[in-house]
C-alpha cells in the first residue's frame, strides 16, 4: 500500500486541477465542523491543502448527532459560524432537510465499518460470526459504544438482533463526546465498539477487527456546504480535494474505504 507521505507526493498536481476546476485563486479561511469517522485522514490531508491552495482550515470537532455541547447540529443552533461540514451521511441528508446545508452541495466521501477494541494486551475474543459476537457480549463484565452512528445501532439493532437486548442493559453504556478506545484503554470497559477508524487512532487498545458481516453497518460519511457559509468557493475546493483520487491512500490507511465523487456543486 502506497504510504500516506508518497501519496503527498503526488497531491499538489491532482489539487491544483481540482482548484483550476472550482475557480478557486483568493487566499480564504475556510470553517470545518467535523465528526469523529474521517478525523485521522482528514488531520493528514488538511495541511497539504493548505500549503497548496493557500486556504487557512480552521475546525471544530464534535459528534454528528446528540445532544452535547459540541455535537454538530448543536453548534449550528447555537450560531456557530461553518463553511463545510463533514459527518455522517444521514445526519447530514437531515440538516439539509432543515436548510442547514446548501441543497445540492453533498458529497459521499467515505464507508466506514464498525469494530471490537479491547485494552492492549488483553485476550481477544472470537467475533468471526454473530453467534461468536453474543457469545463475547454475553462474557464480558463492561461494554462501551458512542453514542454517534455505530453506537445507535449496535444498541437499538444489533443487541435486539442477537437477542441479547435485556442482557446488555446492566453493562453496556453509551459514551457522549469521548472517544470509545479511550474509555477502553482505561479500563473501563472490557469491549468497546466504534469506526475502525475513530478506534485506530487512539493508543491503549487492540482492535480486534470489524463486525461480522451478518452484523455490520457500514457508515457513510459526506460532506457538505452549510447555509450561510461565508467562504463557499473554498470549501467547495477543499470537499472536492477530500473526494480526489489524491485523497484515497490517506482515507484507507484510516480505516476507511473512499467514495468515487464527482465532488461539490
Amino acid at each position: 500500500m502506497t504510504s500516506i507521505s508518497a501519496t503527498f507526493r503526488n497531491l499538489a498536481l491532482g489539487l491544483f486541477g481540482l482548484l483550476l476546476l472550482t475557480g478557486t485563486s483568493d487566499a480564504a479561511e475556510v470553517r470545518v465542523m467535523i465528526s469523529g469517522g474521517l478525523t485521522a485522514a482528514y488531520k493528514a490531508l488538511v495541511p497539504e491543502f493548505e500549503k497548496t491552495s493557500g486556504h487557512k482550515v480552521l475546525t471544530e470537532y464534535g459528534p454528528s448527532m446528540g445532544m452535547t455541547a459540541n455535537a454538530i447540529p448543536v453548534r449550528l443552533e447555537r450560531g456557530e459560524p461553518a463553511d463545510v461540514l463533514i459527518m455522517v451521511g444521514y445526519a447530514l441528508s437531515d440538516l439539509a432537510s432543515k436548510s442547514k446545508v446548501v441543497a445540492g452541495s453533498q458529497v459521499d466521501l467515505t464507508k466506514s465499518p464498525i469494530g471490537i477494541a479491547v485494552k492492549s494486551g488483553a485476550p481477544k475474543p472470537d467475533i468471526s460470526s454473530a453467534d461468536a459476537v453474543k457469545r463475547a457480549l454475553l462474557a464480558a463484565k463492561t461494554i462501551a459504544y458512542s453514542d454517534s452512528a455505530s453506537g445507535v445501532y449496535v444498541s437499538t439493532e444489533m443487541f435486539d438482533k442477537l437477542g441479547i437486548t435485556e442482557a446488555m442493559k446492566d453493562k453496556a453504556r453509551k459514551i457522549p463526546a469521548t472517544p470509545v478506545g479511550e474509555i477502553v484503554a482505561h479500563g473501563e470497559a472490557e469491549l468497546g465498539f466504534q469506526q475502525i477508524s475513530e478506534l485506530k487512532p487512539v493508543k491503549g487498545i487492540d482492535i480486534v477487527g470489524p463486525l461480522p458481516d451478518e452484523l455490520q453497518r457500514i457508515t457513510i460519511f459526506s460532506a457538505g456546504i452549510a447555509t450561510g457559509a461565508k467562504e463557499p468557493e473554498a470549501g467547495r475546493a477543499l470537499i472536492n480535494f477530500l473526494a480526489s483520487p489524491a485523497a484515497h491512500d490517506a482515507i484507507i490507511a484510516s480505516g476507511m474505504e473512499p467514495i468515487a465523487a464527482g465532488g461539490a456543486k
